[in-house]
């Protein structure tokens, strides 16, 4: 895979008409995240054993930019006060879309007085998580 630009990373949510880039993003980042299962014990040789397929997987997003007032913004706001969960995706070009149901774990609105209105948003996968690659 060559360079690619950040801002070419997409976040998308299913606002109930299909997927929509969440506007006004000027940073975004996705962890893939799973955690072990140590069954090292006295005949393991001195290294460390883990037990396959087990432990729990999670997807993380999170992301920054410019308040837009978009249907995507509208989308993640409603699902953040009615604790709803929305599909998403973070499509990377050239690379491929992970794809996940997810919850708004974290929603910020900020600015500052001589600049522009600002948004933090924070997401966790609610169920399995799928990579298709480009």
């Amino acid at each position: 895979m060559t360079a690619k630009l950040g801002r070419d990373l997409l976040l998308r949510v299913d606002s109930g008409e299909g997927f929509k880039t969440v506007a006004g993003l000027r940073t975004k980042s996705v962890r893939m995240n799973a955690t072990s299962v140590d069954v090292t014990d006295s005949g393991s040789q001195g290294w460390t054993e883990l037990l396959p397929q087990a432990g729990i997987r999670s997807v993380a997003v999170t992301g920054s930019g410019v308040f837009r007032s978009r249907e995507s913004d509208a989308a993640i706001r409603a699902a953040f006060f009615a604790g709803e969960e929305l599909d998403a995706q973070m499509v990377m070009p050239g690379f491929g879309t992970i794809s996940a149901p997810i919850m708004v774990t974290s929603l910020t609105y900020g600015g500052t007085y001589k600049g522009e209105a600002t948004f933090e948003i924070g997401l966790a996968s609610t169920g399995p998580a799928s990579f298709a690659a480009a």
